[in-house]
């Protein structure tokens, strides 16, 4: 159980993990079903972040700070994800264009549209949630949900490079989620009611599932199944609609 969640923090990480755990093909298989508890510790650390900012500096400044930290922590792994589907979708007209585009690591005009305006967008919704006790709870929230939305996504998409005989990153990962994983995930998550109150938890999780079946369209029509990089997108672009769903739903 230790083994495969240090692996999930590795996999999702820039946390140092010992090679011998993450190395280990049976905590790596596992460790999917961590995912949303690595996200949870993720908002939590950023939760704190906002939280001291805005003791000492302006709420602008927090809401970059906790990107900054999120970008940092994870190696940017999910916007990479965000930029390359945007390239790949954006450019690519056959199903083999959009998946060889996807596999490039070179960051293209339609990738850098998507990453500019998404964390604009988070950071202006940074900007009034972290003012606020709620709002900064939901920041510890967002992370552990849009998480698991990578084992959702798995489940109800075939993995689309069927032709190649391995799969890289999160790919690598998709095609091993098992529906224990995805209960097991689910039932981790179901204390965020009681932390958050039922309302913006329920808001947040309805957001995470609209958003994945968006995707999951997309991506079935598009290239049949999904990638690492769809499911990296699929996180970052489900925090940005929980912000927002976050801030609509709370009492004024």
């Amino acid at each position: 159980m230790i083994g495969s969640l240090l692996s999930a923090l590795a996999f999702l990480t820039r946390v140092p993990v010992p090679a011998s755990v993450h190395a280990n093909e049976a905590n790596l298989r596992r460790s999917s079903r961590w995912f949303p508890v690595v996200g949870l510790i993720l908002g939590g650390i950023c939760a704190g972040v906002a939280w001291s900012a805005t003791q000492r500096l302006s709420d602008s400044v927090a809401a970059v700070l906790v990107l900054t930290i999120e970008a940092l922590s994870t190696g940017a792994l999910h916007l990479d994800g965000l930029a390359d589907m945007a390239d790949g979708f954006g450019g690519g007209r056959s199903r083999e264009e959009v998946l060889r585009i996807m596999r490039d690591h070179a960051i293209g005009s339609y990738g850098a549209i998507a990453l500019v305006l998404l964390l604009l967008f988070k950071a202006v919704c940074l900007f009034t949630l972290v003012r606020s006790q709620r709002g900064l709870l939901t920041i510890m929230l967002v992370p552990g949900i849009s998480r698991w939305s990578i084992l959702f996504l798995s489940r109800i998409q075939p993995y689309a490079r069927t032709n190649e005989t391995t799969a890289r990153g999160t790919g690598s990962l998709c095609q091993h989620v098992s529906r224990f994983d995805l209960i097991f995930a689910t039932a981790c998550c179901s204390m965020f009611p009681f932390l958050f109150g039922t309302v913006q938890t329920l808001a947040c999780w309805a957001a995470t599932v609209a958003v994945s079946l968006c995707v999951a369209k997309m991506c079935a029509r598009r290239i049949g199944g999904i990638t690492g990089d769809t499911l990296g997108a699929n996180v970052v672009i489900s925090e940005a609609v929980q912000y927002a769903v976050a801030l609509l739903v709370s009492p004024r």
